[in-house]
């Protein structure tokens, strides 16, 4: 592995959250504007349903097999053939006119946010000294957040229900966005240096999907990722049904949303010195076990203020999940599995995204608007229990604090800490 990240001049790290960022706007504005075009071809809501979630099971047949191929190759070809399946999902998702075809497309796009993630991921675990991957894996996110900030308000702004032209302008808006992903292409070169990829060989027995799942941390990782994603999706999609009973308006609403997603982006710049503070274990446990509290503070009937409060301490909490699970997963990995071990971190979201708002479904039909969060609640506060319980003590090199601030000390205990894995 390289410290590709040490030295002044190497910018690989912000060229690939630019390019993230512009990859994950696209997505974020084309998945709500593909629902809209659905509904103008006359789907009804278990149609848009059906549609919006071939986009997240498709992946779940192509991560292991892309992780295992990461793992013994280069990860940069990867980032092109994502962008260039995103940018094509969603300009033919423009240009269809049948559900069938929006169902296709959708799942296109989906796998294309698929190799995208994995060959980004990967890159960051690879080129990232085992001090800076915290942080860097921090830096890496904040492109998503920054995508999933602005791209549902630019789909927003370009589609309108007025005088029978959401056919019109959510095709608009679904070629933006396969122009949006088209610059992503402006970053990408030269972002994986040959020494991190040229010296890989091809492993002779290439390490079980069941051993990697067994591994101390790895389920741990796996689980606080997907309760995390859960939540962050299922308080965009129901926040807007509780303004509703509540009376809040939706431009309200979209502020309240927006400030959690500022809130995550604070959380992500912020990272390194809270982990030298309390360490990773700690600041994950704590954080989902907050998370988990605010989530069901949310079915509370408070005034806006608090609400905004609340949203904003969750966005926050919510912020250190992701990356920090990233680093969870790849330091327990086995040696030569780092990418497939993503990979299934990654399968695990897809399923979460699949399952979580179906379960939130069945449960707002049977007990209110509100009750998904109380199940937000629950999932985070059993990631936290996980995680208290051991489940991510066994990661490896998890005490950035009791590391040197330099890298060069920070990888002798990594380098111990990976021997007696």
């Amino acid at each position: 592995m390289t410290d590709g990240s040490a030295g002044p001049g190497r910018t690989w790290l912000l060229r690939l959250v630019i390019a993230f960022s512009f990859a994950q706007g696209a997505v974020s504005m084309a998945r709500p504007a593909v629902s809209y075009r659905a509904l103008a071809l006359g789907a009804d809501e278990r149609a848009v349903g059906v549609i919006a979630g071939v986009y997240a099971l498709l992946p779940l047949f192509a991560a292991v097999p892309l992780g295992r191929r990461t793992d013994h190759g280069r990860c940069a070809p990867l980032l092109p053939v994502g962008v260039v399946l995103i940018a094509g999902g969603c300009a033919l998702s423009g240009a269809a006119n049948s559900l069938t075809a929006m169902a296709a497309w959708s799942g296109v796009m989906g796998l294309g946010h698929l190799c995208f993630v994995i060959g980004a991921q990967s890159i960051v675990a690879r080129q990232s000294a085992p001090a800076e991957q915290d942080r860097n894996f921090g830096h890496f996110t904040i492109g998503a957040s920054l995508g999933q900030l602005v791209g549902p308000i630019a789909a927003g702004f370009l589609i309108s229900e007025q005088d029978g032209a959401m056919a019109r302008t959510s095709a608009l808006a679904l070629l933006v966005s396969a122009a949006v992903a088209a610059v992503a292409f402006t970053s990408l070169w030269r972002i994986e240096h040959r020494t991190a990829a040229g010296t890989r060989k091809e492993a002779a027995d290439r390490v079980p999907v069941h051993r990697i799942l067994r591994t101390r941390g790895v389920p741990a990782g796996i689980f606080i990722s997907l309760a995390v994603l859960s939540a962050t999706d299922i308080l965009t999609a129901y926040l807007p049904v509780v303004g509703e009973h509540r009376g809040i308006a939706p431009a309200t609403i979209g502020l309240l949303l927006s400030l959690r997603a500022a809130a995550t982006i604070a959380c992500r710049l912020v990272m390194t010195p809270m982990i030298r503070i309390v360490g990773r274990t700690a600041l994950l446990v704590v954080t989902c076990l907050v998370g988990g509290l605010l989530c069901a503070g949310i079915a509370l009937p408070v005034p806006v203020w608090a609400l905004a409060l609340m949203l904003a301490v969750l966005g926050f909490c919510l912020g250190v999940g992701q990356p920090l699970s990233m680093t969870t997963v790849v330091q327990a990995a086995p040696d030569g599995a780092r990418s497939t071990a993503l990979a299934l971190r990654l399968t695990g979201n897809r399923l979460g995204q699949v399952a979580a708002p179906a379960s939130a479904g069945l449960v707002a039909g049977v007990a209110g608007a509100a009750a998904p969060f109380l199940m937000l609640g629950v999932l985070l506060t059993t990631a936290a229990g996980l995680g208290l319980r051991g489940g991510l003590r066994g990661a490896p090199r998890d005490a950035l604090r009791t590391q040197s601030t330099t890298g060069a000390q920070g990888a002798k205990p990594a380098a111990k800490d990976r021997a007696r894995h």
